[in-house]
């Protein structure tokens, strides 16, 4: 073989090497697309297979039992001959307890991450917010220790309360529970506004804080949106903290200073005295349904006020 065609091959091989990489690079991708493919696709089976099982165990309910005296009535008597189920009580009880908790917790971490974001230094930025989140890693069973014993006896001194267990005891808590994910996603919005914004605001004479107050915090509104909602979403859906401070009373409340229930802690206490197929058992899973459709809700709004914000940061 002489020189020429030697280098002529050589030259072949490496050209070839290229394409070979390229083709088991594809292969890899490929086979990740898959992997993610078949993960999405888990998530929607399992999150269908749950609702379906929430229906065939709940819906039953309805058949001695009307709709509207499910959702309107203010009686729990499951043992009584016929059973009556009125969930009025635990609902109301979950719309105080969520509502109170977000009042507290929005405020209190929308101002923490604007400080993170926005103030902070650096150093003080990677401590705080790691402290921050360790909340959202203590046991819910933990926090209802905390408000048990520490927190209840100074809200019954407080309102001259009969009892510290009641919903504003339950929400306090609830808020130390949902400030991490507030402030964690209110953080992240406040950091991806872009630099422009904060720079055309100095420029016309804006002081830092009215640049957080009127030009990062609006331009961070759907993230912040966002965050709220997580943190609705997780003080819906919290069962042990509430059953063990929020009082347990099965009467509608009028305030959240009153002993409640509510829907969380209206299944875990019931589940267990339930007789399996029965009465109690189908309304219990009816309860877990109305649940299951209100997280539901809420995450749905907060990842379409998340695409929102991608979108309107995308543009500029």
């Amino acid at each position: 073989m002489s020189h020429t065609e030697k280098s002529i091959s050589r030259t072949g091989i490496s050209a070839a090497l290229p394409s070979g990489r390229r083709r088991r690079s594809r292969l890899g991708e490929k086979v990740i697309e898959g992997i993610i493919l078949a993960n999405g696709l888990t998530a929607i089976v399992v999150l269908i297979g749950v609702l379906f099982l929430l229906l065939r165990t709940g819906l039953p309910v309805f058949t001695h039992t009307p709709p509207w005296e499910f959702f309107l009535g203010t009686k729990w008597y499951p043992v009584s001959e016929p059973p009556t189920f009125g969930i009025m009580p635990f609902f109301v009880a979950t719309l105080w307890v969520s509502g109170v908790s977000t009042a507290l917790a929005v405020p209190i971490g929308v101002a923490c991450a604007a400080y993170l974001a926005e103030v902070a230094p650096p150093t003080v930025r990677e401590t705080v917010k790691p402290i921050i989140e360790i909340l959202a890693g203590i046991p819910s069973v933990v926090m209802g220790f905390i408000g048990l014993s520490l927190l209840s006896p100074y809200v019954q001194s407080l309102f001259n309360l009969n009892t510290g267990l009641c919903g504003l005891t339950a929400a306090i808590m609830l808020s130390l529970m949902s400030l991490p994910v507030i402030v964690s996603v209110s953080e992240d919005a406040l950091r991806a506004v872009p630099n422009s914004f904060r720079e055309a605001s100095y420029a016309l004479g804006a002081t830092k804080w009215e640049t957080v107050i009127h030009v990062c915090i609006p331009g961070a509104i759907s993230g912040i949106a966002a965050a709220v909602m997580l943190g609705v979403g997780r003080a819906i859906g919290e069962t042990m903290t509430v059953l063990m401070v929020a009082g347990g009373a099965l009467a509608v409340p009028a305030s959240p200073t009153d002993p409640m229930m509510p829907m969380t802690a209206a299944i875990a206490s019931g589940i267990g005295n339930a007789v399996r197929g029965g009465p109690q058992y189908q309304a219990l899973f009816a309860i877990g349904v109305i649940l299951f459709v209100m997280t539901l809700i809420v995450n749905l709004i907060a990842d379409r006020v998340l695409e929102q914000q991608k979108r309107k940061f995308a543009r500029t």
